[in-house]
This record gives C-alpha cells, structure tokens and sequence, in this order.
C-alpha cells in the first residue's frame, strides 16, 4: 500500500474543478429535488446539478436539444425481459420522439425528455426493474458481460449472478455514488468468445482455467485507445470475483488522482505504481491470496451475426436483428418484445455492437416472415451486420460529425460498389470525437471524427484506422490516413475493401486478412496503397495486377516499400524492369536507367509517372523516402 500512498500524495497537492464540484454537495440532493424540478420546470434546476450531478443518475442535459434530456439506462449486460423491453419502448414512443439509441455498453439511452415527464418515466421503468443509477460521470458504470451467459454452447463458466453481485455491491450506494476520480468500467465473460469487448475496460474478468478449474484471469488498466493488462491474477469462484471487484474499486477510490482529469483513469495509477504493486494491494484489500493467473480461454474469432442466428445449448436459436448505428424506435422495441414472446422465450439481448437478439426462439423461418425483419434484418451485408456509431453532433456536445448517418452511409455505399460474398466480415467502428465511444479502434476499420480541407473549405473528416482486433487480448488498430473529408473516404475505403475481396481465402474475416497480407506492411503504405488505387479507379489508370501482396520483402521499412511500390507499377505500366536485380540493391546510383515512362507509355496519367519517377530516380538523393513525399501527386 505505501507504493500507492506515495503516487497518490504526488498528486494530491490540487484538486480539478469536477472534485471541487463534488465536494460541494451530495450527488443525492439533485435526486431528490427531482419531483421538485418536474414541477417547476427546466429553469428551476441548478446550473451544477445540469452539468454534473443528475448524470450520476443517468439523466443527462442536452444542449443539442435545448431544455430537453437524454436518459441512460442501467441494463446489465444487455439482458432484458420482454415485459422490461416493453415498457421502455412505451416510454420513449409516448414521452421521447419514439426514439432509443443502443449503445456500445449493450445498454440504450432515450432521448428528447422534459424534465416533467423524467419523475413518471423513472418510476415505470423502477416498476419493471429497469433504472439509470451510476450510468454517468464518476461512477461505476453499466458491467457488461456475455449477452448469452448460461446458453451459449461456448459458455464455460456462467458468470451473470456474479455480475449482479457486482453491481448489488454499490448501486444506489452513498459510498458509491460520484465518489471515483473518473468512470471506472468493468466486464466480465466465461464464454471462450468475446461478445462484450471484455478486454479494454478498467476491470476486466475473463475466463481462464488454472490447473483444471475454471475461474477468471484478472485485466486491469483498459480504457479507450488501451488494452488492459494482465494483472496476473485468478479468481476462481463468485465469491472471490466480487472480493477482488470490491478490492479493485476501493483502491481506486483511495487512491486514484484527482488532479488532472484527462489523466485520472485508473490506467494511470497503475503506470505510476506498476502492476505488480497494486496487484499486491489487491490481495492485502480483500484479504486474499488470489492465485495467479491461469491460461486464458476467451480468445475464438467468431461472431455469430454473420449467419443471423446462433444456436442455443437447448437447441432453441438466438435471432439477430441489425439495427444500422443502434439508431432504433421504440415502438420497434415493443414490436420485438411481443416477437419474443410470441416466438421465443420472451427474453431480449442487447449486444455491443447496438443491435439486439430474440432468444429461445424455436421456428425461426416463421419469425423472419415478420415485418419487423423486413427493417431490421437478421442478416444485412457485410458492411450492416457489424456496423458501430456513437452520438455524434446531433446529439452529443463532443461530436465533430453526425456519425450515425455518415455510418450508414458509408455501409450503403460499400455494399453497392463492392458488394462482397456472405462469408465475408468487416467490422466498421466509428467515433465522433476522440472520446472514443464508438470504439473505433478495435474496428478492422476505424473512423474516428475530425474536420478536413476540402477544396479549401473546412469539412466533417476523419482519421481512418485498421488492424483493431476483439480476439485474444484483443489490440487497438492503428491510424492509415489522416484528416480526409468524408466524400473521399468513401473512396479510400472502398479500394481497401477491393484488395480484401480479391485477395481473401474463403471464409477469412477482415481481421484474419489484415493478419496475413497487411500487417507486412508499414501503416503508412496501407493508407497510400489505398489513396493510390482510389486514385487509379477514378482515372481509369489500367493496373488490373497492381495492389496488396500476400508475399513482401521490405520489412515495413518505408525506403524500401516507396522503391518497390514504384518498381512494380513501372514494371506493370511498361512490361520491364526499371533496373536489374544487381542495380536495384545497390541503389542504381549510376544508372542511366530507369527510361522516362511517357516514352514507353505516351498515354500514362502525368501524376502517375511523376510519382513512379520519386519512387524509382536512378539518383538516390532525389527518390522519395517515405509515402508523404507522394501524396501530392494522387489528390482525388
């Protein structure tokens, strides 16, 4: 404990505006007003109760939609009853626009509230067991977990009683409620898939086996744009998992910082200490010499919407319904609540990627015959069915750009220009900002929003991403292009796709592709090659035989990939070799060659041969070491 007593008297000597804030009053005042706010109207609430206290109970002001609130849920990995779906579809179709947002926490949020109506709204949902306590700010928030626990034929260790025990630990709690430096959140899975993004929360349980009992390895320190970490620890039953989560939380709300809130989480108290020491202090917190880690066991690359259906433990199937963005209505959740019932077990699951599944259900052709799946298909193309928006600009104050739409739009326009076969599987993640609630970077493709020069007018851009991966313990992608407006991302992205479906193996996701052709290359070629051949199909530049390669020699070493990129596309253009095999690996320097290309082939693009003649000048001092000396000559 001195290790963290220490790192914590270091960054203790101020405290950040929002502690200061929570040190003025009790978070359960503004609770308790509520009645009184309903009553008086929006104006009789406190500026500071607005801004930051009533978000502790999930009710959040929203500039966007002025005097008007979003409300969000608590809805423990995603699990709900058709009576609890039903009512929440009933509230936002008769209070909120018949508006729901599904979110990436497998939760949903209801939106376009008068605060009159919040008092009414809260008590239905309390009457069903459905509330919004400790859903935002300073809190623990909604614990995700596996949205089939206990059914699927991949669950090893039910793990969903475990997770309300969590939660029962310190909802609607005095000691609880605002009392953490930052949000703190945790997830647990004793499934070998990993269905809820398990490995990037600050607390992460997975399932693991230790000598031949199954139990959970322990990851600590995940947050947007971080992986967890092991903490190289296993608990093996419910009892010692709820001991180490209240450990876990205790300490952080000990001696996690309180200074500079961009540098609060607890990723930071645990660089500032090491995990070796605070995995220590777990063990002297609960009084329990956990063991250590075991192997872990949540690492198979499969997700089942890519088939529409997932087929139960008791033969009864899961049904998927896509829903573009989590953009959903809630007289669609009605809708799907009596589906349940009339079909299924009467049970409904959200999932992390903002759609949700029927389960139990037993004739699933019949329930496909439903108009429902005639707007929320239970397969969409490869661009739908994994398909991740947040908020964006409509609704959220941080977005930069609409998100949703641009989402959607994207998805649209990639499963008409390059429409790929049903065995295929790109998970397309966006951002708004780089918050990070679309969790853009374990995307295969990941778009995080920002403004972008387009003719010389600021525009909604993005940063794209590739490489994010769910399997395993999971890694974040990496950026491939910068600040490009959405008009032309459209077309970067699409030629990226086209290398995908001509080069995949039959069945092979995105991910398992990016694992076997581009990650022999340097980010910054993947994000050139994709500019080039955007850059080529708009041109009509013939290079039918030109793109990724499975077999590459340059190491990602970028002097090299910029010669070879302009050494084949000579090659292809032309029909020979700009140098011998001698020249080429000793640079050329004296080389006469390689021959002007417009003399080989008058007709070639200017930009192009210009570009090729960077890559390839027999004098080294005037070839292009890295692809940024390129792009000028692609610009779409």
């Amino acid at each position: 404990m001195n290790r963290l007593q220490e790192a914590y008297e270091a960054r203790s000597k101020k405290l950040n505006k929002i502690e200061k804030l929570k040190q003025s009053k009790d978070a359960f005042e503004a609770w308790e007003r509520l009645e009184y706010f309903a009553q008086n109207g929006y104006d009789s609430i406190p500026d500071e109760d607005k801004s930051y206290f009533l978000k502790c109970f999930g009710i959040y002001d929203r500039p966007k939609t002025p005097k008007q609130f979003m409300l969000k849920l608590r809805i423990p990995a995603g699990h709900l009853t058709s009576v609890q779906a039903r009512v929440i579809g009933e509230c936002a179709r008769e209070f909120g626009r018949d508006y729901l947002d599904l979110t990436t926490r497998m939760q949903c949020e209801l939106r376009y509230l008068d605060i009159e109506n919040l008092p009414v709204i809260l008590k239905r949902l309390e009457a069903v067991g459905i509330n919004a306590y400790q859903t935002g700010v300073d809190n623990i928030r909604g614990i995700m977990g596996d949205p089939f626990d206990a059914l699927a034929q991949d669950n090893i260790l039910p793990s969903h009683e475990t997770l309300l025990a969590m939660q029962d630990e310190i909802l609607f709690k005095k000691e609880w409620v605002s009392q953490l430096p930052r949000k703190f959140n945790v997830a647990i899975t004793g499934c070998m898939s990993n269905r809820c993004n398990v490995f990037v929360h600050d607390l992460c349980f997975v399932l693991a086996n230790k000598e031949g009992l199954y139990g959970y390895n322990v990851y600590l320190g995940g947050k947007v744009g971080k992986i967890a970490k092991s903490a190289d620890l296993f608990v093996k039953d419910k009892k010692e998992a709820v001991a180490c989560f209240k450990a876990v939380v205790s300490l952080y709300k000990k001696y996690g910082f309180r200074d500079n809130r961009n540098k609060n989480r607890l990723s930071f108290l645990l660089e500032s200490v090491g995990m070796e020491a605070f995995t220590q202090a777990i063990r002297e917190e609960a009084g329990i010499e956990f063991a250590s880690a075991g192997v872990t066991l949540t690492n198979i690359d499969y997700f089942e919407p890519d088939s529409g259906k997932v087929q139960l433990c008791d033969g009864a199937f899961a049904v998927h319904a896509v829903v573009p963005s989590g953009i959903f209505k809630g007289s669609a959740l009605v809708e799907a609540a009596e589906l349940a019932e009339k079909y299924g077990s009467g049970e409904l699951r959200f999932d992390m990627e903002q759609s949700l599944y029927l389960l139990g259900v037993k004739d699933v052709d019949a329930l496909l015959q439903e108009s429902f799946f005639e707007r929320y298909k239970s397969v969409s193309s490869a661009y739908f069915n994994h398909l991740i928006a947040c908020a964006g600009t409509e609704h959220c104050p941080f977005g930069v750009i609409e998100n949703k739409n641009d989402a959607i739009a994207m998805a649209d326009y990639l499963s008409k220009e390059v429409p790929l076969p049903d065995d295929a599987r790109v998970r397309m993640y966006w951002s708004a900002c780089p918050k990070g609630c679309g969790i853009h970077g374990l995307g295969d493709i990941g778009f995080e929003g920002c403004k972008a020069k387009y003719n010389g007018e600021s525009t909604s851009g993005v940063h794209i991403s590739v490489g994010g991966k769910l399997v395993s313990e999971g890694e974040e992608g990496h950026t491939v292009i910068k600040s490009v407006p959405l008009v032309l991302a459209k077309e970067y992205v699409a030629s990226l796709v086209s290398e995908y479906k001509r080069l995949r193996k039959k069945g092979e996701s995105f991910e398992k592709f990016y694992d076997r052709i581009l990650s022999n290359y340097s980010y910054a070629a993947v994000g050139f090659m994709m500019r080039f051949l955007a850059y080529a199909k708009k041109y009509g530049i013939d290079i039918k035989e030109f793109g990724f390669y499975e077999k590459v020699t340059t190491l990602k070493n970028e002097e090299f990939e910029v010669f070879e990129f302009g050494r084949k596309l000579y090659y292809i253009l032309t029909k020979e070799e700009p140098y011998t095999a001698v020249e080429r690996f000793t640079n050329a320097i004296k080389s006469e060659k390689p021959q002007d290309i417009r003399k080989l082939v008058p007709e070639i693009d200017e930009n192009v041969a210009a570009l090729i003649e960077r890559c390839i000048h027999p004098d080294e001092e005037k070839r292009a070491l890295v692809f940024s000396e390129l792009v000028e000559y692609i610009v779409l």
